[in-house]
């Protein structure tokens, strides 16, 4: 049953074809959205679009490579055509690689700027015009991490995703202020430690370079939560949620933590 008044809004998600991504998704058009899954795999997003429309939803599935201009603003257009004027951006395509700094090369850190850094900026561009274009105002969410706000730690071999996420909060908090008066609120969620495919390739990571059992990773990463369990993707879709609502009509620039306790600074 829908909790907030979105009842007929028309949203983009982009990497919603697994993970936060189809969470956010499932649980906007739960609230009567319409929803545009942008997924550089046309083939989950279809998926994901499917389920939707299974349960009575509006879906649209489209092949977008969050890296190339072209693909953003033929995001916006076509969802416009085919959905109608564009209220909510969820910038949520990421990417992470576990790679030690003196073995990381510069196509690994294109790799993350390009996607988590690059991409953030060109989809919220494409949307903001669009939105200022239309006058009525609108969401921007960008789905950050808390490696966005301090170091993953020295034995995380995470430097290119950290840089690179920080980029696409910061530049997303600037925005904020830049598209208040079009009254077109933008704000930053920092998930926890999520159980998604990024989840298993970072422990999977972390095993190979510290020597240790992935298992060993796993049960370290779930005692460092002080609310004791992984998170779910749907945790964070339900912020997703919120902040899509008239309840955060205040909120401009803002970091949300979803976190479960995890990381605390």
């Amino acid at each position: 049953m829908p909790r907030y008044d979105l009842q007929g809004k028309v949203c983009i998600v982009t990497g919603a074809g697994q993970g936060m991504g189809r969470a956010t998704a499932l649980r906007l058009a739960q609230e009567g959205v319409a929803v545009s899954l942008a997924d550089i795999n046309l083939k989950t997003a279809r998926k994901v679009a499917g389920e939707i429309q299974a349960a009575g939803g509006r879906a649209l599935a489209l092949e977008v490579d969050v890296t190339r201009r072209q693909d953003a603003e033929r995001m916006v257009t076509e969802t416009v055509a085919q959905v109608g004027p564009l209220d909510i951006l969820v910038n949520n395509a990421g990417v992470l690689r576990v790679k030690p700094i003196l073995d990381m090369t510069e196509e690994d850190w294109d790799f993350h700027m390009d996607i988590n850094g690059k991409g953030v900026f060109l989809c919220s561009q494409a949307a903001a015009r669009q939105m200022v274009s239309q006058g009525k105002g609108g969401r921007i969410i960008t789905i950050g991490t808390t490696a966005a706000r301090l170091p993953a730690g020295k034995d995380s071999y995470l430097a290119a995703y950290c840089a690179s996420k920080a980029a696409g909060v910061l530049f997303s908090r600037q925005l904020g202020l830049e598209m208040a008066k079009h009254r077109i609120l933008v704000n930053v969620i920092f998930p926890g430690v999520v159980d998604t495919d990024m989840l298993t390739t970072v422990h999977t990571g972390l095993a190979k370079y510290q020597g240790v059992p992935v298992e060993r990773i796993r049960k370290n990463a779930e005692e460092s939560i002080p609310i004791g369990y992984f998170q779910q993707p749907e945790k964070v879709a339900n912020m997703v949620a919120f902040l899509c609502s008239s309840d955060a009509d205040y909120s401009v620039g803002s970091i949300f933590d979803v976190t479960g306790g995890a990381f605390p600074y």
